[in-house]
């Protein structure tokens, strides 16, 4: 799609809908995966976070579908979080990963995390 001044580009009609939002953040995450026959910790940086997922920067090479392990806090909080994440896609070191061990808890803390923070997209 090309983009001409003065004109708005038109949305693309096959693009889904995101359940939630997703908002630009930036705090530290390891990430915890099973290597063979051992677990390898891994320095990340999240980017972005939703009530489902996170989307983070880590010079690394994962494998879309790869579960993985995750641990933060979020700024400012001394509370950490270890959900279990599945890895969606990845683009470079860019990689985006689904929760699937969201506790009520979490998801509450996100909820409150991101009240005032820029949405991405």
């Amino acid at each position: 799609m090309s983009a001409k001044a003065g004109i708005a580009p038109t949305p693309d009609p096959n693009r889904r809908v995101r359940r939630h939002l997703r908002y630009t953040c930036n705090f530290p995450v390891t990430v915890t995966l099973f290597a063979g026959d051992s677990y390898r910790r891994l320095d990340a940086h999240c980017k972005n976070l939703s009530e489902a997922g996170m989307g983070i920067l880590l010079a690394q090479e994962l494998v879309a579908g790869e579960v993985v392990s995750l641990k933060f806090s979020f700024p400012e909080s001394s509370q950490e979080w270890e959900p279990r994440a599945v890895l969606r896609h990845g683009r470079g070191y860019h990689y985006g990963l689904e929760f699937i061990s969201l506790t009520t808890e979490l998801s509450r803390a996100i909820r409150r995390f991101v009240q005032g923070l820029d949405t991405s997209e």
